[in-house]
């Protein structure tokens, strides 16, 4: 068994965010306390407490795109992808950098899109037709 991450962030709405990340992620809720809620974010442990989130600016470049920094998100096979991207679109997410294929025809083409949750904290999903491809240089 690979080691599971475990991230900790601010959100400013449990119930919030409790909908995006259960309802519209899909993501699986675990334990919960008055002050924050540990989710099941695609294997691995996010624990969203009750504070002021990150500051967030536009530092990142990542190809032809200025990415929001810090950011987190998830590396996942692509039919999972495909399948989030279209599940964000039906339910309304405004997409930050919406689903597009990066770094095509080389090593380490991925698909990506970028979106915040509802207290602005910026995810990113990327998508992978091949394994291999996550570390390729």
């Amino acid at each position: 068994m690979r080691s599971l991450f475990h991230l900790a962030i601010h959100v400013t709405d449990l119930d919030e965010a409790r909908a995006f990340y259960g309802d519209i992620l899909g993501c699986a809720e675990g334990r919960s306390a008055p002050t924050w809620v540990d989710f099941d974010f695609f294997g691995h442990q996010l624990s969203l407490h009750l504070g002021q989130p990150f500051a967030t600016d536009r530092t990142g470049h990542v190809g032809e795109h200025r990415v929001m920094m810090p950011h987190f998100g998830a590396v996942l096979p692509l039919e999972d992808w495909l399948a989030l991207a279209d599940r964000l679109a039906a339910h309304g997410i405004a997409f930050d950098i919406p689903p597009v294929i990066r770094f095509q025809g080389e090593p380490g083409e991925q698909r990506t899109m970028f979106f915040t949750d509802p207290s602005g904290n910026p995810i990113e999903i990327k998508g992978f037709r091949n394994w291999q491809g996550v570390f390729a240089a």
